[in-house]
């Protein structure tokens, strides 16, 4: 009975011993064995590893990209115009032992990093206008924010794999004022093209009243010339009819007066019965009038 406890304690002691001194490396991890608070070797390979138990410390870092997202800041350009700005970047822990002396934790890293990418941003957007965002330059901005945000992280052990501008807008209390500024101008040209489009109206209203009263004056005078004629050829018809019968002419003359001074809408006429008007109703036509 005491061999078989001696043996289980034995049996449980080896099995501690080795879980103590026996550590694994996952395919995205590496590792760094720490004994007694100094950095002994980087395993980077992914298995099984040995280390020495209650004296070794094992810190495990990822291999992958790591994402890091600022927060947003505001940034002065060089047309001296504010503008919020927020970034992402990417980063990759490559040398463990660097990172354990320089940061040591995750939360440090980021901080670091943070304002390494933050300074940089701010040192190259300080040197560029707006319009600069907003076109091809941003491209070439970016990069060299990520060659030099890279070149301070390496000390760190880290490399920068990427920086991008996730976000560039003006602050809420400038964008009112731009969009109160672009009211005020449209509001403007509205009432510079209301004021012309009435000009223009007063232009073409008097151009067409002139016009109208040219074109009256001139129907007029046509007019006028053509009841001229009218008249006239009428006169010259009227002569030559009296030249060739005078009483057929003072017949026909009678026949108009008659037509004329009896109309419904005429006044009451009053003559007597030996007034020459009335001639041809007493006695008719004489037989020398002819039509």
């Amino acid at each position: 009975m005491n061999r078989r406890r001696i043996g289980l304690g034995v049996a449980l002691a080896l099995v501690l011993l080795a879980s103590l001194s026996l550590f694994t490396v996952d395919q995205t991890e590496q590792a760094l064995v720490v004994r007694l608070g100094k950095p002994q070797e980087v395993q980077r390979n992914a298995g099984l590893h040995v280390k020495l138990p209650f004296v070794d410390t094992v810190i495990f870092y990822d291999t992958r990209l790591l994402p890091l997202e600022p927060p947003l800041e505001q940034i002065i350009l060089g047309d001296q115009k504010r503008l919020e700005v927020q970034v992402y970047a990417r980063y990759q822990i490559t040398d463990p032992l660097l990172y354990y002396q320089s940061v040591r934790t995750l939360e440090q890293a980021r901080s670091q990093l943070t304002q390494i990418i933050s300074s940089a941003l701010r040192r190259e957007l300080g040197q560029v206008m707006l319009t600069a965002l907003l076109s091809e330059q941003r491209r070439q901005i970016t990069d060299i924010v990520l060659q030099e945000s890279m070149a301070k992280a390496q000390p760190l052990g880290i490399t920068i794999a990427d920086v991008r501008i996730r976000r560039a807008d003006l602050p809420p209390e400038t964008s009112q004022a731009i969009y109160d500024r672009m009211k005020s101008e449209r509001q403007r040209q509205a009432k510079e093209l209301r004021a012309q489009g009435y000009e223009w109206a007063q232009q073409i209203q008097s151009r067409a009243d002139r016009d109208r009263t040219v074109i009256l004056s001139e129907a007029q005078r046509q007019s006028l010339t053509t009841r001229g004629q009218g008249d006239a050829e009428a006169n010259r018809i009227l002569a030559q009819a009296f030249g060739r019968d005078p009483k057929f002419f003072e017949f026909y003359r009678a026949m108009q007066t008659y037509r004329q001074a009896l109309a419904d809408s005429s006044p009451i006429v009053v003559l007597s019965p030996s007034s020459e008007l009335l001639k041809y109703f007493g006695n008719g036509a004489t037989r020398d009038v002819r039509p």
